[in-house]
């Protein structure tokens, strides 16, 4: 505790600094000097202001998973630490290192949708109109920050262990921006939410977080579902309290899915890299050699979906050592009240959409 205190003392200076570089930022986009782009054509937003950990990924899913069935959809993401550059369309068959990730997860999990990636919106939306003048909606992936477009309906997350009022700016925090800046979103939800969340725990919550009159604050959770083996997905199981896991994961926040296998299983062990991490084949030796030192006969591998698409490259050597290497999928719920709020809320602003 000392020397977490130490580090944000030591750190405030750079804080202040880099939070009068966004402060001057917001302030010509508020003056007018830079310009928010508006289109044709609903833009949903999806983004958080911390670097990240905060359940992007299974709520844009959700939308896209809701959505697809009714009207076509586009979700278009800058896709972060990709090798290629510019605009482009993500198919089934691309990999982490061309299109990032998330994107080729998103593309995966709903092959109807059109997936597409662009390190500039402004520059992505009209090409995908383009391409595709029928398109209906557009979700913006982590894009709360890119002010450059202006989206119809503004979705903010936080997470409910670690809200976005308890944080501090970089690089004494994580928040990538002023905690005022929560006051542009159009609807604010909490994730991570412990389930059966008591309505005592919500009014906390609220009066931290202290919404705008005109802001809607909604509470999610995590649901994990079985896991199903990398190389066999047809193969599937179920957690027991008898089975070792080793965890290996570069996603921004572990401390939820840890929480919950620990819950689970007999034994759990991580390796842990930064998010977005590259898997190296020498990784792939360190994992193998951490495996065989798991005690017991009922052991495993688990890893994210979206660490997954990154351990892709290492299939052969997974497969050739034999690695018993599973995939926990996850994704968002809310309680009825909620779930039915927030369609409505997205329903009305697509329904009032005018050009």
């Amino acid at each position: 505790m000392i020397q977490k205190a130490l580090f944000k003392i030591l750190m405030a200076p750079f804080a202040l600094l880099y939070g009068t570089g966004v402060a001057l930022r917001n302030g010509l986009y508020r003056v007018g000097l830079l310009k928010e782009i508006s289109f044709n054509i609903p833009v949903i937003s999806i983004g958080n202001l911390t670097m990240g950990g905060a359940g992007k990924t299974p709520h844009v899913e959700y939308l896209a998973n809701w959505l697809q069935d009714y009207i076509k959809i586009a979700v278009l993401s800058r896709g972060y630490k990709r090798k290629t550059k510019g605009f482009r369309i993500v198919d089934v068959n691309d990999t982490a290192a061309t299109v990032g990730d998330e994107p080729l997860q998103y593309k995966r999990k709903f092959p109807e949708v059109n997936v597409y990636v662009s390190e500039s919106r402004v520059l992505g939306i009209p090409k995908i109109l383009s391409q595709q003048p029928d398109m209906q909606v557009i979700l913006l992936d982590d894009a709360f920050q890119h002010r450059s477009v202006k989206p119809g309906l503004n979705i903010l997350l936080t997470t409910y262990h670690d809200l976005f009022v308890d944080d501090f700016l970089l690089p004494m925090g994580r928040l990538r921006e002023w905690r005022q800046a929560y006051k542009r979103a159009d609807l604010i939800i909490v994730t991570k939410c412990p389930n059966n969340l008591s309505t005592e725990d919500r009014k906390r919550v609220e009066e931290k977080i202290n919404p705008l009159p005109d802001q809607a604050l909604l509470y999610s959770t995590y649901q994990y579902t079985r896991l199903y083996h990398l190389l066999y997905p047809s193969v599937t199981m179920n957690l027991r309290s008898d089975m070792q896991a080793l965890v290996i994961s570069a996603i921004a926040n572990t401390d939820f899915l840890l929480a919950f296998l620990e819950q689970q299983l007999g034994e759990v062990k991580i390796i842990e890299y930064e998010d977005h991490h590259a898997f190296t084949r020498y990784e792939m030796g360190h994992l193998k050699n951490e495996f065989e030192k798991l005690g017991g006969k009922e052991k495993i591998i688990i890893t994210t979906e979206k660490d997954a698409t990154r351990l892709e490259p290492h299939i052969e050597f997974l497969r050739k050592e034999e690695m018993p290497v599973f995939v926990l999928p996850v994704y968002v719920s809310f309680d009825a009240d909620d779930d039915l709020r927030f369609k409505q809320i997205v329903q009305s602003y697509l329904l009032s959409f005018k050009i």
